[in-house]
């Protein structure tokens, strides 16, 4: 059997194979509420850039920067090296267009 981790994005709540990355999971939570935000549904949508646009993930790799999410209220986290945890607590740059 599977292990399973639940956690919160953006105060929705996800579930996913344990070992699964955070940025994979944001990518799955986006694809089951489809298009949100003006994003395509399964586009992980991450950060604000400076000016305003909204930012994912390019390397996969965490060389890129793209990825950054607040994660259990630590700001900056690289959500494609960052692994699922049950409890876990995510905030991605559309927490603040939910708010």
């Amino acid at each position: 059997m599977t292990e399973l981790a639940t956690l919160a994005i953006d105060g929705r709540t996800v579930t996913v194979p344990a070992g699964t990355t955070v940025v994979a999971a944001i990518a799955v939570l986006h694809a089951g509420h489809g298009i949100a935000a003006g994003t395509a549904a399964g586009v992980a949508i991450t950060r604000r850039s400076v000016a305003g646009m909204l930012r994912g993930p390019v390397c996969g790799m965490g060389v890129c920067q793209e990825c950054r999410v607040t994660i259990d209220g630590r700001a900056h986290q690289l959500a494609c090296l960052t692994l699922c945890a049950s409890g876990m607590q995510v905030l991605t740059a559309l927490a603040d267009d939910a708010a």
